[in-house]
C-alpha cells in the first residue's frame, strides 16, 4: 500500500507540468548528453599529461577526494567549461557533461 501512496506525489507532479506545460522551457542534461557531442571529451584511460596537451589547462583543479585508506584510491578532478574530468591514478575514469545554463536539470556541482 505505500508503494502506491508514494507514487501520487510524483504522478500529480507530471500531471501538473503536462497540463500547465512549465516543464517545456526547461531543458535535462541527460537529453543534451544523448546528443551526438558538441565538444569531444577525453576518453577512459588517457593520462593527465595527455589530456592537458589535447584539451589544455583545465579552468579549476579540484582538490584530491579520497585515499584514506589503500581500498580507497585518490581521486583527481579537473574542471573544464564543458566536462568535469576525473583521474584515478593519473588516468582517466570517467568524464561527466557540464550543465550548460541556468535552465538545465542535471547534476549538482562537485563538492569544493
Amino acid at each position: 500500500m505505500k508503494r502506491h501512496l508514494s507514487a501520487l506525489p510524483a504522478i500529480a507532479l507530471l500531471a501538473a507540468v503536462l497540463v500547465t506545460g512549465s516543464a517545456a522551457a526547461e531543458t535535462l542534461l541527460v537529453d543534451r548528453a544523448n546528443e551526438k557531442p558538441a565538444v569531444s571529451m577525453p576518453v577512459r584511460g588517457l593520462s593527465m599529461a595527455q589530456v592537458e596537451s589535447q584539451y589544455g589547462a583545465p579552468q579549476q583543479k579540484l582538490d584530491p577526494r579520497g585515499g584514506q585508506k589503500r581500498q580507497w584510491p585518490t581521486i583527481n578532478r579537473w574542471v573544464y567549461p564543458a566536462f568535469t574530468v576525473y583521474f584515478e591514478k593519473q588516468k582517466v575514469i570517467d568524464v561527466v557533461a557540464n550543465q550548460a545554463g541556468a535552465n538545465e536539470i542535471g547534476p549538482k556541482p562537485p563538492i569544493r
